[in-house]
């Protein structure tokens, strides 16, 4: 099974490193990590002009733009539906051995 190695720099500083394992479907390793940047970039900057955000909120939209991509696939809903949970879960699960690597911090 084929892995993509991802870390991110939140807006406070925080490295989280991920091992995202991807679906026998995926074509293109590259092409995700490339999606998924723009993504973060793209929300991180909405939530910076449209001020306080809960975190509910922000998973909320992301799952119902998950379901509308989902959608919007012309193919077989249930497949597409069973595509998408696969998808999900098997992101959710790669937080089980996420990394945290806060900034250091201190005087000199």
């Amino acid at each position: 099974m084929d892995y993509l190695p991802y870390r991110f720099t939140t807006p406070t500083g925080d490295a989280i490193s991920f091992e995202f394992r991807l679906h026998p479907e995926t074509g293109s390793a590259t092409r995700v990590h490339q999606l998924l940047d723009r993504i973060l970039e793209v929300v991180n900057h909405e939530i910076a002009l449209l001020g306080e955000t809960r975190n509910g909120d922000l998973l909320q939209a992301l799952a119902m733009a998950i379901a509308v991509r989902t959608e919007m696939i012309p193919a077989d809903p249930e497949l597409t539906r069973g595509l998408a949970r696969d998808v999900l879960e098997q992101a959710l699960r790669s937080l089980q051995t996420a990394t945290h690597d806060a900034p250091t911090a201190g005087h000199a």
